[in-house]
């Protein structure tokens, strides 16, 4: 993973030491609240229901035992013990004291972590699939080009204050696990008919209150004029977004306003003055990106054949490696997803326990690395298979080898109302009654694939457009209730769910859920998962069933 040289570390220190200067003139009564509201947002700070919740960056999802440890000792000395995994791969500490801020950016420095544009309207931390680097299904490995657009965008000044939040997702294999139809910017590498590799551009994605997916608006961009492409689409968005209603200022609305085809007119005009110029990248530049991301040093002569014994003699390793373990592109290695969605865990939520013993397995089993995903879990990327067995055993001691990959008890959450001060509804409570509904494991299984996606207001943290089901929460005059969509995909077939009609309340929406799998399950053909029956059926069935009166 990528190591900071020295100017990365001074800008670092300099932005933590800043910031303990503007909280403590703000603390002081120097800097009003308006005032104080950029500079805090640009450290990642936010003001919630109940504290402040500091949101840490970990580009493109990898982060190192070493880092994972300080979060965890942050964790215990300025929060409550744990940490929470966001859609964006980030942390998050949901109750830190303002007074306190300082000290964690500090002790992030110190292990080459910070909090910088993880908020504010500025590019956000670039994400991409959490399998980066060893998938099977992979053309090449993205994160050479995240890092290269994360050294690029912090701390632009061109775009530090863009008419809104903006976001960025690179995906490098034929299975998008970067959701990059919803971003932004999405990223896509391929390779031409020549043989070339290169992008396809998305542009105008995004959730929240106008849910869009991104418009294709180049097949194929060349590798080295990555950096001056990008910066021609957010010239365009900076020069032509709406700064008058944060509601329709995001570029997704820009990009439908002026059709796709005018945006991406636009954008070739603009590119013209900055084709060949500085930012044009280099193979020698790219190389020197790519030596951070060199494979480990795999052992090439590993017994795999113990796996078949173990199975037999220990079914829950056997679910658990059927659900929780994908194929590595090294033979004799395996990828680990740890779950975080316990039954009774708030979703993506890590205690200080767990990080650390997370830590000591990275070490052990994994080359020190670790990656976090927008699915709210965490990867040990590089298991031996001869030792998947013993990592299995661990995981299971610590209530992290919950065996739910791709199953709907591996439910999107965000914080919802328990945390949120924008949220509608609670999330966290209605998500573990989902689980408990499903807990039997066989029934679980039978379902088979489907992401279930939740979230506590129209803000969509918890991607619920995008979902197999999709729950929003919303207020009926003071009252929590819960709209639900059907038919969403996060996927390269990316689709936005369609809601079902009204909204219900908070103790039928176990009832309701099991009404729409019951339809599924009724309904679906030999090797079809729930978007496929849905696909195929459409909406109808899954409607009447839901509020049809119980007999």
């Amino acid at each position: 993973m990528y190591k900071y040289d020295t100017y990365d570390k001074q800008i670092v220190a300099d932005r933590a030491r800043q910031y303990r200067g503007q909280t403590e003139r703000y603390i002081e009564g120097e800097l009003s609240d308006n005032e104080f509201l950029p500079l805090r947002l640009q450290n990642g700070l936010y003001v919630q229901r109940f504290a402040p919740m500091l949101r840490i960056a970990v580009p493109y999802g990898m982060i190192s035992s070493v880092q994972l440890r300080k979060i965890s000792e942050i964790s215990r000395r300025f929060d409550k013990g744990y940490a929470h995994i966001s859609t964006r791969q980030n942390i998050q500490f949901n109750w830190p004291a303002l007074e306190s801020v300082p000290d964690i950016l500090d002790a992030l420095a110190s292990v080459q972590m910070h909090a910088i544009q993880t908020s504010g309207n500025c590019i956000r931390s670039v994400t991409s699939d959490h399998f980066a680097g060893v998938a099977a299904d992979e053309l090449e490995d993205p994160r050479p080009w995240c890092e290269i657009i994360r050294q690029w965008s912090t701390l632009h000044p061109e775009f530090a204050y863009l008419p809104r939040k903006f976001k960025i997702a690179v995906n490098g294999a034929t299975e998008d696990r970067a959701a990059v139809g919803v971003h932004d910017i999405g990223l896509t590498l391929v390779t031409n008919t020549e043989g070339d590799k290169g992008f396809r551009v998305q542009v105008g994605g995004g959730l929240g209150r106008t849910p869009i997916i991104g418009s294709v608006i180049r097949e194929f961009l060349p590798r080295q004029h990555l950096l001056t492409y990008l910066e021609a689409i957010l010239r365009v968005y900076n020069r032509y977004g709406r700064r008058d209603n944060k509601y329709k200022a995001r570029i997704k609305i820009l990009v439908k306003a002026l059709s796709a085809e005018t945006f991406a007119q636009k954008i070739e005009d603009e590119w013209q003055h900055v084709k060949d110029g500085q930012a044009t990248l280099t193979h020698e530049e790219f190389e020197r990106i790519s030596t951070f991301f060199t494979p480990p040093e795999y052992d090439q002569n590993i017994n795999s054949g113990v796996l078949e014994q173990q199975f037999a003699k220990h079914e829950a390793f056997a679910q658990w490696h059927q659900h929780n373990v994908t194929e590595h592109k090294i033979a004799g290695y395996s990828i680990v997803t740890v779950s975080l969605k316990a039954t009774a865990q708030a979703p993506g939520d890590i205690s200080a326990e767990q990080m650390d013993a997370i830590a000591d397995l990275a070490d052990n089993y994994s080359f020190g690395e670790l990656r976090t995903t927008h699915l709210q879990n965490m990867v040990l990327a590089d298991i031996r298979q001869d030792q998947l067995f013993e990592v299995w055993q661990k995981l299971n001691a610590l209530d992290l080898a919950s065996p739910n990959i791709g199953t709907l008890n591996d439910i999107i959450c965000c914080p919802g109302g328990d945390f949120c001060s924008l949220a509608n509804a609670k999330s966290i409570p209605v998500a573990e009654a989902i689980q408990r509904r499903f807990s039997d494991l066989d029934k679980l299984y039978d379902i088979g694939e489907i992401s279930l996606n939740f979230s506590g207001c129209m803000n969509a943290c918890g991607h619920h457009h995008v979902g197999h089901i999709g729950l929003l929460g919303v207020d009926k005059k003071g009252a929590e209730f819960y709209q639900i969509q059907l038919g969403g995909d996060a996927s390269q077939n990316t689709a936005l769910g369609k809601i079902i009609g009204r909204a219900f309340g908070r103790d039928d929406v176990p009832d309701v859920i099991e009404k729409l799998v019951d339809v599924y399950l009724t309904n679906r053909h030999q090797d079809e998962r729930f978007i496929d029956t849905f696909n195929r059926i459409g909406i109808a069935p899954f409607k009447e069933r839901a509020y049809a009166k119980a007999d």
